[in-house]
């Protein structure tokens, strides 16, 4: 199984040095390395080129998701991708462990990895993300300390694209990444798509180290705008009432830190309103057949009371 290794890029100049030379220590060197630079405006692209890595250069800034699709056309010679942000940095048997993962189970499209903080390893970021019905996306295990609780491979519901490998042919029996989201949640718009398909995702606790929010900005607007295109392109209508009462207790949230996150968020609301006719007319869910397959897709999960909403913090 040849593998690349797919890195977007948008000003993140000051993480490239670590990032690359933990992809360099890979026990499995990946085949390809490839930086896709999204119009960055500091000096990576020259910085990455005097490096001797690959470069695809992007004029203008048009999001992770049309940055990964770039990325992926141009490693059409590879059987997997490995998407890498680039405030991440590997476990030298990370590819290792993922693309063994993924060439034991061929009914895979994606494995997940475990994430967890950069300065603080004890403390973990992501070990597969769950998609609800209320419209939350749930990162396993964020906030907590890690016992070893999520040590076992397995299936899980779906990959954060933070640091993830993807078979390429299920990817492509897809369509890719859906560019419309810009940034956030076009990995959770993937993994829906893949599990519609009858694709499913490993978890294998591989580690990698994320900085959090090191690659990305605003993110309260993009979480909030692409909720809601998210609902509309794919929930059926009788989850609205779970989808109106989380919308409302994260309007609450907002409200409670303060104008800045208030108006962030409302902001990233308004922006969807524009964006809901092209989501409804890309809308699936809407016969019978499709709703049943939604119904399968995104498990019944608690939506009110402790175990709904947000990630509670473990004690540190």
């Amino acid at each position: 199984m040849r593998v690349a290794v797919v890195v977007p890029n948008h000003d993140g100049r000051r993480w490239l040095p670590g990032m690359l030379a933990a992809l360099r220590a890979q026990t499995r060197p990946a085949d390809r390395i490839v930086v896709v630079d999204d119009g960055s405006r500091d000096d990576s692209v020259a910085w990455l080129r005097a490096q001797g890595v690959e470069v695809v250069a992007r004029a203008v800034n048009g999001g992770f998701a049309a940055a990964v699709n770039d990325g992926l056309r141009a490693t059409a010679d590879c059987d997997a991708v490995a998407l890498v942000n680039t405030d991440v940095s590997l476990a030298p048997d990370w590819l290792a462990r993922m693309v063994s993962a993924l060439e034991a189970h061929g009914e895979a499209g994606a494995v997940a990895g475990k994430m967890v903080g950069m300065d603080d390893p004890g403390l973990i970021d992501d070990t597969g993300d769950a998609l609800r019905r209320d419209g939350v996306c749930e990162q396993r295990g964020r906030g907590h300390r890690d016992a070893g609780q999520f040590d076992a491979p397995g299936e899980v519901w779906g990959a954060c694209a933070g640091a993830a490998l993807y078979r390429r042919a299920a990817v492509e029996a897809v369509g890719g990444f859906d560019e419309s989201y810009g940034m956030y949640l076009e990995d959770v718009d993937l993994a829906l798509r893949l599990r519609l398909a009858g694709w499913t995702t490993r978890y294998e606790p591989a580690v990698a180290h994320h900085a959090g929010a090191g690659s990305g900005s605003a993110v309260g607007y993009y979480v909030a705008r692409n909720t809601v295109i998210l609902v509309a392109r794919w929930f059926p209508a009788r989850w609205l009432p779970y989808v109106a009462y989380r919308q409302a207790s994260w309007l609450a949230d907002a409200a409670r830190r303060g104008p800045r996150a208030l108006a962030e968020h409302l902001r990233g609301l308004a922006a969807a309103v524009p964006r809901l006719p092209g989501a409804w007319r890309a809308r699936h869910g809407v016969g019978g057949t499709q709703r049943d397959a939604m119904e399968r897709a995104v498990p019944a999960r608690p939506w009110r009371g402790p175990r709904a909403g947000g990630h509670p913090e473990a004690a540190r």
